[in-house]
């Protein structure tokens, strides 16, 4: 399954970090940044992160939420937003039934050996819960702006 552009966001609900849970339904109202990555504490996952957390005074004046999703487990999200002083929401998809709805559960390869996994992708949900942002396959250096900017021309 593939999302795109225009298209009504999957809803979900998944357990958080601090023992929380979120429903994406329940964000509705506001505009929302849902960003899909491999692995905590992992290089450019922590890149990634730690580039939404500085950016999250921004995208608050705008009215936009941040959460990360991965399939990693709760405590493994507690760490590491502890470690790295994240202050957004970070969601966990064990089974990865999320990420099969975001088209992001992916083939993927690495010197030479097919594995499945997360591909790093993020979607600009807009206050309707309608698909206004897509980007897949994302680069680290001068993502979060690029989210930020769309987010804003909402």
């Amino acid at each position: 399954m593939s999302i795109e552009i225009g298209d009504k966001a999957p809803d979900f609900t998944l357990p958080t970090d601090g023992n929380g849970k979120i429903s994406l339904s329940k964000l509705r109202g506001q505009k929302v940044v849902l960003y899909f990555y491999p692995k905590d504490d992992t290089s450019g996952c922590t890149a990634e992160a730690c580039g939404f957390r500085d950016a999250l005074p921004k995208f608050g004046k705008i009215e936009a939420a941040v959460i990360g999703i991965s399939r990693d487990s709760v405590a493994a999200h507690d760490k590491f937003k502890r470690k790295h002083d994240l202050t957004f929401t970070l969601a966990s998809d064990e089974a990865g039934e999320v990420c099969e709805r975001y088209g992001v559960w992916v083939q993927k390869s690495m010197y030479g050996r097919k594995y499945m996994g997360i591909e790093r992708a993020t979607f600009l949900v807009d206050e309707k819960g309608m698909v206004r942002g897509v980007w897949r396959k994302v680069k680290v250096p001068g993502h979060v702006e690029a989210v930020l900017a769309a987010a804003k021309a909402l």
